[in-house]
């Protein structure tokens, strides 16, 4: 996955905005203003951050080489993930979707609604 390819799927997402909150260098997607991923635009290999379940976030960091606990985040809900060609694009898509939801089922009723 490159950052192009990470970019189109994250703005496919309903609801989504696309960010520079940190300066030009971090790209921070949003659900209805609240961050589902984070990315530098100059990391190589492409790196970004996604919300995840605790429990899931530490069985992932055991599991898979490139998930790491995330890099200036809260490392209990959120992991730092290295597109290093160790996982599949597919897998990569379904840890972004996790995030997603993660974060629109954290929205108040009447904001998940909108979404629909």
């Amino acid at each position: 996955m490159n950052i192009e390819q990470l970019r189109d799927h994250c703005i496919s997402k309903k609801g989504t905005e696309e960010t520079l909150p940190f300066g030009p260098d971090t790209l921070v997607f949003k659900v209805l203003g609240k961050a589902f991923l984070l990315t530098g635009l100059d990391s190589h290999p492409l790196q970004f951050n996604v919300k995840c379940d605790p429990e899931k976030a530490i069985a992932l960091r055991e599991e898979y080489s490139c998930v790491r606990p995330g890099f200036h985040m809260n490392k209990k809900h959120w992991n730092t993930v290295v597109a290093d060609g160790s996982v599949t694009d597919k897998l990569l898509k379904e840890w972004i979707d996790h995030s997603y939801d993660m974060v629109v089922n954290g929205l108040p009723k009447a904001e998940q609604k909108k979404l629909k």
